[in-house]
């Protein structure tokens, strides 16, 4: 993982203490505007990201939005600086998921810092990780599955099939558990559309499923998944069926 960062927000004295405080820590540093037109022209977004919260960007339901997605798709580490009341302005529109660190105001630089290199080491231990996609509608689902399979697989989450086929587009992953029963687009259509692309016709997939009745069950089987999990599961029995998968 490269030390790069992108910091977001107004250029002022303390936007440029950080900046400086960075580079002394020998980070290549950019800087922009909260602006998605001039996020939207930034080439190759590096894994830090650090949003410098402010009146103005700190209610920007727009670009926080985007933001959001921007985090959730390209895999950024999103830190947020800022006064508590900034914090939870942003934290009503984009998840905690996506949301690496919460560093308040006032800050001290040096702690910052630490909180960088700790990420790149994160993310260099990440990478030799298996990648796992979760795709589910319901948030404390995701929330629930990322946190039991986080401290041993690099997780990933969708909240809707056409996140995760976006997701899928830049981002190579090995394994996919599938909600079966989501709005809009179903769980058997996002996989169908998993497997008529040549990128991602060869992942496997688990089927997520809350009901267990034979005719349901049948429903999930006849799509030819890897496998299919209970929602209703205990969490060991979570952890052993995709130990097991990654064993094979």
């Amino acid at each position: 993982m490269d030390k790069k960062v992108l910091i977001i927000g107004q250029a002022g004295f303390m936007m440029n203490a950080i900046v400086n405080g960075i580079k002394k820590a020998e980070y290549e540093v950019e800087k922009t505007e909260a602006k998605i037109d001039v996020l939207d022209k930034t080439e190759a977004l590096p894994r830090l990201v650090i949003l410098y919260l402010d009146s103005d960007n700190a209610s920007d339901s727009r670009f926080l939005t985007y933001l959001k997605d921007l985090v959730l798709e390209k895999e950024i580490c999103l830190f947020l600086v800022g006064e508590p009341e900034e914090v939870g302005e942003v934290r009503s529109i984009v998840p905690e998921e996506a949301i690496h660190k919460v560093m308040l105001r006032p800050l001290n630089v040096n702690d910052l810092v630490s909180e960088l290199d700790e990420a790149i080491k994160l993310g260099t231990e990440a990478e030799a990780r298996k990648k796992i996609l979760i795709v589910d509608d319901d948030p404390t689902m995701l929330r629930m599955i990322k946190s039991l399979l986080g401290e041993k697989y690099l997780v990933y989450v969708a909240g809707s099939g056409m996140n995760a086929i976006t997701f899928l587009a830049t981002n190579k992953i090995d394994l996919i558990l599938l909600d079966y029963e989501m709005p809009v687009i179903s769980g058997a259509k996002v996989l169908e559309m998993i497997r008529s692309e040549v990128s991602t016709q060869d992942i496997p997939v688990m089927f997520l499923t809350a009901k267990n009745d034979k005719e349901s069950v049948m429903q999930v089987l006849a799509l030819k998944p890897e496998k299919y999990l209970l929602k209703t599961m205990p969490p060991e029995e979570w952890m052993q069926n995709i130990d097991e998968f990654f064993s094979r």
